[in-house]
């Protein structure tokens, strides 16, 4: 979203919260990133936890649990990303490989590897990731 509208939406994710409520806001993150990807999805930004912490505080939120995920696929994600940027992003009418199942045996291990991080990123923060996950909470009431 563009920053106004941004600033809108947390507005009313705060309003409509009762005093003590939880929202959960995943966001794409590191803009290293950027790539097809980001054509398909209409991305304006992707985040930093820096960015992220202070959009939300600023609506009145306080952050419970902040932290990157998607780790396990970084390295061929930034490669890959890194890749289409040299090359020139796609329109979107030309991303849509962005989005496809891969092989079966492709699917079952990156499957297999998300399974792993997320059993390990109940305990833990990564340092990084693709995107970023965050438990924000309205306080309670004075």
């Amino acid at each position: 979203m563009e920053d106004r509208d941004e600033r809108l939406a947390l507005a009313e994710m705060f309003r409509l919260l009762k005093p003590g409520g939880y929202a959960i806001v995943n966001v794409a993150a590191m803009e290293a990133l950027r790539g097809d990807h980001s054509v398909l999805s209409h991305e304006i930004r992707r985040y930093s936890r820096t960015r992220l912490r202070e959009c939300l505080t600023s609506a009145g939120f306080t952050i419970e649990r902040l932290t990157y995920t998607n780790i396990t696929l970084l390295l061929p994600m930034l490669v890959a990303r890194t890749l289409q940027r040299r090359r020139g992003l796609r329109r979107e009418t030309d991303a849509h490989h962005e989005i496809s199942v891969p092989a079966a045996p492709v699917n079952a291990l990156l499957t297999a590897m998300l399974l792993a991080e997320s059993a390990w990123i109940r305990w833990f923060d990564a340092p990084a990731g693709s995107s970023l996950l965050c438990l924000a909470r309205k306080p309670e009431s004075p």
